[in-house]
Parts: C-alpha cells; structure tokens; sequence
C-alpha cells in the first residue's frame, strides 16, 4: 500500500514539472512574438517616414514581379478597333418572313413548318382578319436587309432582325410601325440583300410587264421615308425586283398562264428614276404575277389558285427576244383558275404554300408531278371551298426540314 502511494506522489510530481515547463515554454513565446511585433512596428514607422526607403521597397517589389511573370505579351494592341454591332450577337438563321395584304409583318424560324405529304390540309401559317390575307412569304437570313419596294417605286430599307418574331400563328406587327410609309404607299415586294458590293443590280418587273435594271449601289443609303426605286406609268405597279450579276436570264410569268424567257443583257442599267423598258407584250385582262432570274439545271414550278401545279424542264422554255408575247406555260381556267405563282426548284427543295386564309402547307419539290408544258397540273394542296392560293416560297434543299410522320 505504501508502495502504490509512493508511486502515484511520484507520477503528480512528474505531471506538475510538465505542465509549470509548458506554462513557462508559452509565456517565452508570447514575449518573442511581442518583441518581434515592436521591432515590425518600428520598421514600419521607418518606412512611412522615409520616400527613399518607401520608393526602394516598392521597386524591389516590382522587379521581383517582373522576373516572376515577364513573358512575351499575350494580347495584341490594335491602332484601330470596330464597335460590335447587333449582327456579332445573333446567330445566322433562316426566317420565313410573312407579310399580310394589310400590312402585317413577321419572322418566323423555318423548322417551324415541317414537311408534309403532297395534297394535305396544310397548317395554320398565320392569324388574319377576315378582310386580310398573307400577300406574300419568303426565306431570308437573320443577317440580311430587307428591301422593301412599294407600289409607288419606291424603296424603304430594314433588317431581318429588326422584324418583330412570332410563331406561326401569330398575326405580326403593322408595317407602318416599322417604315416610314406614305399617303397610300404599300410594300409591292421584297428583296434580301447580304452586302451592297459594286457589280451588283436589282432588276424589276411590273405589273404591265415593264422591267429595269439598276446597279444595287444605287440603292444602299435610302433615307427617312424612303427614295425613288423606279418610275412607275399610270396604273402600273412593281411586282417583283431580284438581285442579279448583270448577265443572267429571266423568266416572267402572267395571271393566264403565259411566260418568257429572254436574256438579261437585253436590258442596259439605268438609274433610279428610269421607268423601264417591255419586257412581255400582257394581253388585255392579263398582268404579270411573278419574275425571276433563271437559274440553270433547274425546274419551274407553277401553281394556281384553286392549288393545282407542276415542275417542268426550264429546257422547255425556250429563249426569246424581249418584249414578245411568250409562250403558254400552264392551262387556266376550270378547275385550275389564273396563275399566282413561279417558282425556280432543284431536286430535294421544299415549297410552302400559303392560303388566303393562312394555312400553310411545306411539301417535297420532288412530290410535285414534272410535266411538260400546256398541261393542267397536280393537285398540290386541298384548299376549302372558300379559300384560295396566296402565294409561295422555296426552301432549300440544306434548310428542309424532315417530313412529318403521318
């Protein structure tokens, strides 16, 4: 017992010289980091109070900085840099563009009209009044200007981008909101244009079968409220305007079924204000419906109101001088009615055709029967019995999208 006693005396003797050594060990460091702390101090004050040692520190700092991360410079310093403009922060995207007899306006994402089988009842396109129907439908990139030509000659100017979007059916925004339209001036057609580059034209055509060719340059600063395009004679309108090298064909089309086909070159460039020479003798009661730059190896594609059509061979239209009556293209009359739309195709393109009721409908080019010319066609979209074709569009064999299941 006493043994043990000694033992645990022994032990709290051993723990007491610890602890008064560790106790001993802290109060040491903590009079150091004091000392040290002072010394810091002085320094310091030193420092403040002399420039010489304050200046000498900091390039000491500095150099050390530059042997640490002098390398080569990485960026690259310009003499002249360019501002971002709204086009660097939008994607380059195909639109359908829809505008309404009235005047409404809208962009809508091409996917959104996948194809369908020939002779379908088509989708909805685009909500319009009762007294309003989509006049016109075309593809254009988000990147584009939009020319906008009215039936007065003149020439109004916007971006694609600058376009309100909506879904297919929704009923867009009033032009007049978004150009500087006149007293009685409507938009008569449009045209996309990428870049205003010299060696460029837009050629017309109007109603009358008048047509012009003037240098695209002429027309890339319009003004608030628009400039003169073309001069129109009494009663006549645009129809349609393409840009063009200079040195291409075209082919114009009539209400009852006519066409010709004549070199471009036949047209010598005039300016703004010139009113054209003929370039289709119309009959009386006939008009010209659409014109466009020929496009070799491919097809043309007609169709009429009551939505019958067919491809044939552009080789069948034969070319002509201008000015002629041209030639028949498609039968009118009966079933068919009058014609109110061409269309150049290649094999695997897509049309939209749209309703004057504002259905829509996308189908293979290919699905359309090639027939020759003189004949009355396919049915190409069942139409009620009140509503009509209103006009059509092409999309691209690279932008088609893929068929609907039925």
């Amino acid at each position: 017992m006493r043994r043990l006693e000694l033992s645990e005396i022994q032990a709290k003797a051993i723990l007491d010289m610890q602890l008064r050594r560790l106790a001993a060990l802290e109060r040491q460091k903590i009079v150091e980091e004091h000392e040290e702390v002072l010394k810091l101090i002085e320094e310091l004050k030193g420092i403040l109070a002399s420039d010489a040692k304050l200046m000498g520190i900091i390039r000491k700092e500095l150099l050390d900085i530059k042997e640490q991360y002098g390398d080569a410079r990485r960026t690259e310093i310009l003499v002249e840099t360019s501002e971002l403009t709204i086009e660097d922060l939008l994607a380059d995207e195909e639109m359908v563009i829809t505008i309404t007899r009235s005047g409404y306006i809208k962009r809508t994402h091409v996917e959104a009209y996948r194809s369908q089988r020939r002779g379908g009842k088509g989708v909805t396109g685009m909500e319009t009044k009762e007294e309003d129907i989509v006049e016109d439908l075309f593809i254009a990139s988000t990147h584009a200007y939009l020319l906008f030509f009215t039936n007065l000659g003149k020439l109004h100017w916007l971006k694609v981008h600058e376009i309100p979007e909506g879904g297919r059916q929704a009923k867009g925004k009033a032009m007049v909101n978004l150009l500087s339209l006149g007293e009685g001036e409507t938009v008569a057609t449009c045209v996309p244009v990428r870049d205003f580059g010299a060696g460029a034209f837009i050629f017309f055509c109007t109603k009358q079968g008048k047509v012009k060719k003037t240098e695209l340059e002429a027309y890339s600063h319009p003004r608030a409220g628009g400039i003169q395009a073309i001069g129109l004679e009494d009663g006549d309108t645009v129809i349609t305007a393409r840009r063009t090298d200079g040195n291409r064909e075209v082919m114009i089309a009539t209400k009852l079924g006519m066409a010709i086909r004549f070199p471009e070159n036949e047209v010598r460039p005039m300016g703004r204000g010139a009113a054209g020479v003929r370039g289709i003798d119309v009959d009386e009661g006939d008009e010209v419906i659409a014109a466009d730059v020929v496009q070799e190896g491919a097809q043309i594609l007609t169709i009429s109101e009551r939505g019958y059509g067919k491809r044939t061979p552009l080789d069948e239209y034969r070319l002509q001088g201008r000015a002629g009556k041209g030639i028949i293209d498609i039968k009118t009359g009966g079933r068919n009615g009058t014609v109110v739309g061409m269309l150049q195709l290649r094999s695997g393109d897509d049309v939209l055709v749209i309703t004057t009721k504002g259905k829509i409908i996308r189908i293979h080019a290919d699905d359309v029967s090639s027939q020759g010319r003189n004949t009355m066609g396919v049915r190409i979209i069942d139409l009620d019995a009140d509503d009509k074709v209103g006009s059509i569009a092409r999309v691209e064999a690279e932008t088609s999208a893929p068929a609907e299941t039925p």
